[in-house]
């Protein structure tokens, strides 16, 4: 007789697509990122456009996610407000700004490195402790990263750099924001932080673009519409909450491992779609970075212990 815990077949094999699904979605937001660039749009007005179309669908999960439950704390809007800045705001800006410069290839590769920072934050704010073999991966997948980055600036010059640092910056914020955001989680529940710390980073987008653009510059070709809009529903939303229905069949773990299929998706995708070159140094970087961090979060748990 299975044990309680063990998850029903149907339930394994639900969670593993959705969880599959749900990084592939994501990691075609790079690829429509670059092909809305060619179009002569720049990244505060591509962010704005992908964040006004998300917005309703953001606030309606919030709604939804929050029926029944208690009203929130003055703490708990500092901290939605917070989490919203650097996991969804800032962390997406820099991403999309980056993707100006670097491949949609390099960037995943970049982004993915996202347990190797949370790894380093947690040593550096909770003094949890680094082993050595989870050093030594991460050290394997840093390598990686510079073995895709050393061969796109060769013909990328200073841009590589630019880019590669703006995206890293994502990686970053999205890591502080994973870090900080555990005690809300619990309050609020995943569905509901989701929502309200999106709906404030949309509002910031689109509060930005106020600021730093005049409004004629909200007037682009159509396709950039067309692909903002397909980045908001498809892209965003979707796989959030495909992601997250993984995560409750399968756990956080294994949902994990299962979304190591997002760079080689976005790998595929840029080849295919946008011409992006596809040799021999991209597939040894990409296999060093997916095996250090396998390993990073393989054995995560004996070190994350506070």
């Amino acid at each position: 007789m299975p044990s309680p815990s063990a998850p029903p077949v149907p339930h394994l094999a639900t969670g593993l697509l959705l969880a599959s699904a749900g990084s592939i979605a994501f990691s075609g937001k790079a690829i429509i990122v670059k092909l809305a660039y060619r179009h002569g749009v720049d990244a505060v007005t591509l962010i704005m456009y992908r964040m006004l179309f998300a917005l309703p669908l953001f606030l309606a999960l919030a709604w939804w996610a929050s029926r029944g439950k208690a009203a929130l704390t003055g703490k708990d809007w500092l901290g939605i407000v917070g989490l919203g800045f650097t996991g969804y705001y800032l962390a997406s800006f820099l991403d999309f700004w980056g993707l100006q410069y670097i491949s949609a290839s390099l960037e995943r590769l970049i982004l993915y490195l996202n347990p190797t920072l949370v790894l380093v934050l947690g040593w550096f704010i909770y003094k949890r402790r680094i082993s050595s073999l989870q050093a030594l991966a991460m050290a394997v997948s840093y390598c990686g990263v510079l073995l895709v980055f050393g061969h796109e600036a060769g013909f990328q010059g200073p841009n590589a750099v630019l880019g590669a640092l703006l995206v890293f910056g994502s990686a970053i914020s999205y890591a502080i924001y994973l870090v900080y955001s555990g005690e809300l989680v619990k309050r609020l529940g995943s569905l509901r932080l989701v929502g309200l710390a999106t709906s404030v980073a949309c509002a910031l987008c689109l509060l930005q673009f106020v600021v730093l653009r005049p409004l004629s510059a909200a007037e682009v070709a159509p396709e950039v519409i067309w692909l903002s809009l397909l980045n908001a529903t498809l892209c965003t939303f979707a796989p959030v909450l495909m992601v997250m229905m993984a995560i409750e069949r399968i756990g956080a773990g294994l949902a994990a491992q299962t979304g190591m299929i997002g760079p080689m998706s976005t790998i595929a995708m840029g080849v295919l779609i946008l011409d992006e070159p596809f040799n021999g140094w991209i597939v040894a970087g990409t296999v060093l970075v997916l095996a250090g961090v396998f390993l990073v979060t393989r054995f995560g748990k004996p070190a994350a212990g506070r």
